[in-house]
C-alpha cells in the first residue's frame, strides 16, 4: 500500500510550474476533449448521483476542493482503483453533505454560493463544534482596512505598475529579442529534490519535465492544447479553468501582454509579501475570480501571482511566489518560484538558462492517445 508521503510526492508530479491541473489526487481519469462536445460528470463517469449535471472538466476540481477542505486523501473516501464503488461510509456521508450544502445556500442565500465544505470543516474531517482559544493576543487591525468597499486605494494606476514592471525586466525591445528559453534546475518537495526544466517558446509554448524515480512527468501547452503525463501513464487533455491557468503560465511576453491578457486590470488594496511592500492589481475576467498580481514597490518585479479556480462547491486557490531574480540575456527572469496550494507546496529552483536555442514545435505536442476507455467515478 502506498503511503500518504509517497502519494503526496506522486502528486506534486502534477503540479510542475504551478498548474496542478487536474491533480485528482491520484484519481487518474481523463476529463472530457476540447474537440469533442463537452460531456457531463455523469456521461464521463461511472456512479455520479449529485453531481451529474455539472460539465465533466469541473468534477476533479470539485474532489480536490473537498480534500482539501477536509485535509483527506482520495482514499478517504474511495475505494482505491474502483472509485466508482460505494463501499465507504465517508462517500455515503459526502453525498448526504453536498446535498445539505446546496440546500442551505439555495434556502438561505438565494442560490448564492456563501457555505462551502470548508465553511464548517476547515482543514478537518470532523468538524469543530466549539470555539478555539486564542494562543496569542489579536493583532491590531491594519492601518487603512476600515476604508469603505469599493473605494480606491492611494497608489499609482494599473498601468503605471505594468510599466514599471516591464522596465523592470528588461524593457520592451529586450523582451522581444527572446524567443525561446530553456531552463534546467531542480524541484524541491517535503524533502525530495529531482531534476526540472522548462522550455518555453514564444507566444505561448511551454513543457515543463520532472524526472521522477518512477518516470518523468509532463506538463504543458502546445499553444492550442494543455495535456499532463504522469510517470508512464498515457497523457491527459486539460480543459476549463486548469487549461485558462495553463495559457496564462505559457505567455511568453507576460509583462507587456498583461494590460490586454485581461478584460480589465484594476488597482487592489496594497500587500505585503514576505518583508515587502507590494502593489496589487487585480486581473478581471468576466465569469472568472480574479487574478490577483503583486508587485515590488520598489524594484517593480512580480513577487506573486494569486488565482482561483472555480467548481461547483468552492474556489480552490493556487498562489506562485517569484524570487531571485536575475538577468538571463538582457532580461530578468525568476530563478526560484514556490507554488502552493492546500494540499501542498513545491519550490522549483533554475541553475541553467539558454535563450533563442532551437526547439521544435513537437516538444510540446500532445503524445498519441490510447482507446478511449470510461474512467470511473472519484
Amino acid at each position: 500500500m502506498v503511503g500518504k508521503t509517497e502519494r503526496r510526492f506522486a502528486l506534486t508530479t502534477l503540479m510542475v510550474v504551478g498548474l496542478a491541473a487536474v491533480l485528482g489526487r491520484g484519481l487518474g481519469a481523463q476529463v472530457g476533449s476540447q474537440s469533442s462536445p463537452p460531456k457531463t460528470a455523469a456521461q464521463q463517469f461511472k456512479n455520479i448521483q449529485i453531481l451529474k449535471d455539472i460539465p465533466a472538466d469541473q468534477l476533479i476540481p470539485a474532489m480536490q476542493f473537498i480534500s482539501a477542505s477536509l485535509g483527506v486523501e482520495c482514499d478517504y473516501c474511495h475505494v482505491r482503483d474502483a472509485f466508482d464503488k460505494d463501499d465507504k461510509e465517508p462517500k455515503k456521508t459526502a453525498r448526504k453533505m453536498i446535498t445539505m450544502m446546496m440546500a442551505i445556500n439555495k434556502d438561505s442565500f438565494e442560490g448564492h454560493r456563501e457555505v462551502t465544505c470548508y465553511t464548517c470543516h476547515h482543514g478537518s474531517h470532523d468538524p469543530a463544534g466549539t470555539p478555539i482559544i486564542a494562543e496569542e493576543e489579536p493583532k491590531p487591525e491594519p492601518p487603512g482596512m476600515g476604508v469603505a468597499a469599493g473605494s480606491a486605494p492611494a497608489g499609482p494606476t494599473a498601468e503605471q505598475v505594468l510599466d514599471k514592471y516591464v522596465q523592470a525586466v528588461g524593457g520592451a525591445d529586450a523582451l522581444q529579442k527572446i524567443t525561446t528559453r530553456v531552463e534546467k534546475g531542480s524541484v524541491t518537495f517535503m524533502g525530495h529534490t529531482m531534476p526540472a526544466e522548462v522550455y518555453a517558446k514564444a507566444p505561448d509554448k511551454r513543457v515543463a519535465i520532472m524526472q521522477m524515480p518512477q518516470g518523468a512527468s509532463y506538463t504543458a501547452y502546445d499553444g492550442h492544447v494543455g495535456w499532463l503525463a504522469n510517470m508512464g501513464r498515457p497523457a491527459r487533455e486539460v480543459t476549463g479553468a486548469e487549461l485558462d491557468a495553463m495559457k496564462l503560465d505559457a505567455d511568453f511576453y507576460f509583462a507587456t501582454d498583461a494590460k490586454q491578457t485581461f478584460q480589465q486590470v484594476r488597482p487592489g488594496r496594497p500587500d505585503k509579501v514576505g518583508d515587502k511592500e507590494a502593489y496589487v492589481l487585480l486581473g478581471i475576467t468576466p465569469g472568472q475570480p480574479p487574478v490577483r498580481l503583486y508587485f515590488d514597490k520598489d524594484s517593480g518585479l512580480l513577487l506573486r501571482q494569486l488565482r482561483f479556480v472555480e467548481t461547483p462547491l468552492g474556489r480552490n486557490p493556487t498562489r506562485i511566489d517569484y524570487a531571485d531574480y536575475r538577468d538571463a540575456d538582457g532580461v530578468k527572469i525568476p530563478y526560484q518560484w514556490t507554488v502552493a496550494r492546500p494540499g501542498g507546496r513545491f519550490t522549483i529552483q533554475i541553475d541553467q538558462v539558454q535563450s533563442n536555442v532551437p526547439i521544435d514545435d513537437s516538444k510540446f505536442a500532445q503524445p498519441p492517445k490510447p482507446a478511449a476507455e470510461k474512467p470511473a467515478s472519484p
